[in-house]
């Protein structure tokens, strides 16, 4: 029985990982960071290496937290990852602001035309229930209570 709990936990986990890195992964190609940076800077030939390097930070990102892996502030590599993450936050933030109409984008590619408020609807309580559950439920996200 106890098995049983592990494997559901890690299916779960595992599950819910690959939803929210597929949904990071598709919001950062909508919103179109990697093309806008290469053209930006001029750099259209090393594409590849932008989606490398986003996706090695990813998951060296994860790795580092689910290791609990910690630097002591100040240090050469904490100034130099603070320094990325910035840069990378920024060109996230300025390619999301010129793009702001994802939703009405993705509404007529998916020929949507019906009920996109209650997809708007859907996703609002789903953040809200979220952020509910970690902020009123102490513990609710340990995976000890699977």
């Amino acid at each position: 029985m106890e098995i049983l709990r592990h494997a559901a936990s890690i299916f779960v986990g595992f599950a819910s990982g690959v939803i929210v890195a597929g949904a990071v992964f598709a919001f950062i190609t909508a919103v179109g960071v990697v093309p806008r940076l290469a053209q930006k800077t001029k750099t259209n030939q090393h594409i590849r290496i932008y989606e490398m390097a986003i996706g090695l930070g990813g998951l060296l990102g994860v790795a580092a937290v689910t290791m609990q892996i910690y630097l002591p502030i100040g240090t050469p590599a904490v100034v130099i990852l603070s320094l990325f993450v910035g840069i990378f936050l920024g060109c996230l933030a300025m390619s999301l602001a010129e793009t702001l109409n994802v939703i009405p984008i993705f509404t007529r590619r998916a020929r949507l035309q019906r009920g996109i408020f209650f997809l708007i609807l859907a996703i609002a309580i789903g953040k809200m229930a979220g952020s509910l559950m970690y902020f009123l439920v102490p513990g609710f996200f340990d995976t000890g209570n699977m």
